[in-house]
């Protein structure tokens, strides 16, 4: 043990000396790497050599990271540092274990003091890179794990906060996001952590007591948010108590001096991780603006939980609940907003962080699957075996996800914050203000320009307005903006014109003269036979009815024709819908004079006696 002590003193680079001085001491079956005796031995005598050096440098009042360090050469690191640099090599390269590192850096902070465990971790910081290396990773996680938890237990929360702070951060970055460890999946909160007050007023104290207990009785309720919604009566309770604060906020709004005075980003140092909650301090954290935010904004999270996706039917928040939790946000999101300084921008951050944390909710929900995806490995199968394709409910695997990710989908679908279609007034509005030349607006810059705005617009035109979706084709897009939202001075030049108007009244007339006619023409007891008329009583009438028929179709034809022209012609088209309107008036009156004829045909031929039928 001496003659390693003495090996890890050398200068010079670590692989030079590192593995020669493993295998003089053990002397190992192979050359490179330790079996696993040989590796349990050299672990024990590294542990046993870590604690006389540790227990040299207690007895000599020195740190025990500097224990050894020359005074005259700062190059060389202490003898501690020295071993668990020699360790790690050998680690790193595969020559021993790789826990062994993580033992000895866990005992290591067991026998250290609070003071030197700061050091003990600095270390391990700066050595964080390869400590996350896959190869040693998956052999020291858990007594890393161990490790910090034990640092945790033995700091005070009040009074090492950034030894905490440092100790969490270290975990967040060496541990993986997909880490189970680290995600509560149970939801479990620290009720532990209580916010005492007091609880009788005191004497000589010129404070609205009443208003001193409602105020620090809410954090009963932010310690733990589920209790809220097991009994109705708490969150009554609650409720009422958040309205006298905010109540209090609104009467008492800060100025910007005020604000800026009390900002806690210039005094960074005066921040404390606990409430100080004397009442002699109460009208001093009134006026402060971070006090205040602190509170709004531990609001705003109590009110994300609640709403939180994901819940069961029991947890979820009544109607009458949701109401008030509703209001009580945009109350919450006023203050923060007017509170200084810069209010509105941290407004906008905290927004967008809760939005964020949706995420979160959603993966701990399904049950924090892997972000770290292998690569694809192609393999080839046999030529004659067929690979089955996986069968999805939904199509695909994105559909099927997503109609699982709400409980109950039908509510999700008539929820009223659900994006919907648009009226079709509120989506011309744009394209309606670049028509308007007092906008002043280029035409580079409209609506019009952009193609799937367009799209959308004839969709939407499609199915609430057949009328605005026909002026497309001779007027283009703006012609499909309702008249109504125009300017006067453009109005006139997309409304129909009342030449046309009059023009397919005269169309409608003419087809309903037509069908009139057709009608009074005909007997409904006579029938049609070979181009004979024959009435009720089996007598040969003639055949001029086939005839008046054939007009009578003609001028169907030609007026289904003509009222299928568009509303707004070209001139050819004009000139043909003219000529159209023509003959159907001539073909309107050889109808009639048919009629005459065969009216009187029938007068004549009924007073001769009846013909026999062949």
């Amino acid at each position: 043990m001496d003659a390693f002590r003495d090996s890890i003193l050398q200068r010079g680079p670590i692989e030079s000396f590192a593995l020669k001085t493993v295998q003089d001491f053990i002397q190992p079956q192979r050359q490179t790497k330790l079996a696993q005796d040989e590796n349990q031995m050299l672990e024990n005598m590294l542990r046993t050599l870590l604690q006389q050096l540790v227990a040299s440098a207690a007895q000599s009042g020195e740190q025990i990271m500097q224990y050894g360090q020359l005074i005259d050469d700062k190059d060389i690191s202490g003898q501690i540092p020295r071993l668990l640099d020699v360790v790690l090599y050998l680690c790193e390269k595969e020559h021993v274990e790789g826990g062994m590192i993580f033992q000895l850096l866990e005992d290591l902070t067991e026998m250290s003091t609070m003071k030197n465990c700061k050091d003990v971790f600095g270390y391990i910081e700066s050595q964080q890179d390869i400590l996350g290396k896959q190869e040693l990773f998956a052999r020291g996680k858990l007594v890393m794990l161990r490790t910090c938890n034990q640092l945790l237990r033995r700091l005070s929360k009040a009074n090492d906060v950034v030894f905490c702070g440092r100790i969490l951060m270290f975990l967040a970055h060496f541990f993986p996001l997909s880490e189970r460890s680290a995600v509560n999946i149970k939801g479990v909160f620290n009720t532990s952590n209580e916010t005492k007050y007091e609880k009788d007023p005191p004497k000589g104290i010129s404070v609205d007591f009443n208003f001193y207990k409602t105020f620090w009785s809410l954090q009963e309720y932010f310690c733990n948010p589920a209790s809220l919604t097991t009994a109705s009566t708490k969150w009554q309770k609650f409720s009422s108590s958040l309205a006298v604060v905010l109540n209090t906020f609104d009467a008492q709004p800060l100025s910007e001096e005020e604000g800026e005075a009390n900002s806690l980003e210039e005094e960074a140092a005066t921040f404390n991780i606990k409430y100080l909650t004397s009442s002699k301090l109460m009208g001093l954290e009134l006026k402060d603006s971070s006090f205040r935010r602190h509170i709004l904004l531990q609001c705003l999270i109590l009110f994300d939980y609640l709403r939180a996706p994901g819940k069961n039917d029991k947890d979820l928040p009544s109607e009458t609940m949701k109401e008030e939790l509703k209001s009580c946000e945009d109350r919450v999101k006023k203050l923060l907003e007017i509170t200084p300084p810069k209010g509105k921008e941290f407004l906008r951050a905290v927004e967008h962080i809760l939005e964020r944390e949706k995420n979160w909710v959603w993966w701990k929900r399904d049950g924090c699957q892997p972000f770290e995806k292998q690569p694809i490995e192609n393999k080839s199968t046999n030529a004659g075996q067929k690979r089955r394709k996986q069968r999805w409910r939904l199509g695909n695997k994105e559909l099927s996800q997503l109609w699982r990710w709400a409980d109950n989908n039908r509510n999700a679908l008539t929820d009223s914050q659900r994006v919907k279609a648009p009226d079709i007034a509120d989506y011309w509005k744009p394209l309606a203000e670049d028509m308007d030349p007092s906008a002043g607006i280029e035409d580079a810059y409209h609506h019009k320009n952009d193609r799937v705005y367009c799209w959308k617009g004839l969709r939407f035109a499609a199915r609430q307005d057949l009328e605005g979706f026909s002026r497309f084709t001779d007027l283009g897009i703006e012609g499909v903006v309702p008249v109504e939202l125009l300017p006067p001075e453009v109005r006139s030049k997309y409304q129909a014109k009342p030449n046309e108007k009059a023009k397919r009244a005269k169309k409608e007339e003419t087809k309903g003269g037509s069908l009139e006619e057709e009608t009074k023409g005909g007997s409904p007891e006579e029938e049609t036979k070979g181009g004979s008329l024959v009435s009720g009583e089996g007598t040969l009438v003639g055949g001029s009815t086939s005839e008046a028929e054939g007009e009578v179709g003609r001028g169907e034809s030609e007026a289904m024709e003509s009222d299928a022209i568009a509303d707004t012609p070209t001139p050819e088209e004009q000139q043909r819908l003219d000529g159209s309107d023509t003959d159907n008036g001539q073909e309107a009156g050889q109808i009639k004079d048919t009629e005459t004829e065969e009216g009187g045909l029938m007068e004549t031929d009924l007073n001769h006696p009846p013909l026999p039928i062949s």
